[in-house]
């Protein structure tokens, strides 16, 4: 488990797991979580996501693993986290988080659940490079990551369609010693 001051990062379980067919059925959720791709990200089934937790949790712990965010105080689970695409050459990977309760965002949860996962791959893991993606119009991902060190690095343009806008891809990246300043 990994603490923050008011989250707790656990290794997402199978009922964490399947809060996701609450979280991606909400239309806001999983534009907010995956950009364009909400149609292919949203609308799923119970059955679709056990396959997902079998396939991303189960089978490939080695190479990703997803943590379920919780408050610590009242031991809720209101989001999810992750790492993966692992380079132990490079020390570096790539991260996610969505907070899907939407009365819990706007709080900082995921801005501390976001810097505990980072400390955690620096420290923890010897990372060197941490990076993301995320679309243009999702301002408050984009603050949450600059605050947590994460800057603009590239920028695909007009590579995600929201509701019909089209919006810049924007590729974000922390390196270890952008936090130690």
């Amino acid at each position: 488990m990994i603490k923050g001051n008011r989250i707790e990062l656990r290794p997402a379980s199978k009922k964490d797991f399947i809060r996701q067919v609450e979280w991606r059925n909400d239309e806001n959720t999983a534009r907010l979580a995956a950009g364009s791709y909400a149609a292919l990200y949203g609308h799923v089934t119970m059955e679709e996501v056990e396959a997902l937790y079998d396939k991303r949790v189960v089978k490939e712990r080695k190479t990703e693993n997803i943590f379920a965010i919780y408050i610590a105080e009242t031991n809720t689970h209101i989001g999810n986290c992750d790492y993966r695409d692992v380079n132990p050459i490079a020390r570096s990977a790539e991260v996610g988080i969505s907070i899907g309760v939407e009365g819990e965002r706007g709080k900082g949860y995921g801005t501390e659940a976001l810097q505990a996962l980072v400390q955690f791959l620096f420290e923890d893991l010897n990372l060197q490079r941490v990076q993301l993606d995320t679309w243009s119009g999702n301002d408050a991902a984009i603050r949450t990551y600059q605050k947590c060190g994460f800057k603009i690095e590239g920028r695909l343009r007009r590579a995600e369609c929201v509701k019909g806008v089209y919006y810049d891809q924007l590729i974000m990246g922390c390196l270890r010693e952008d936090r130690e300043r």
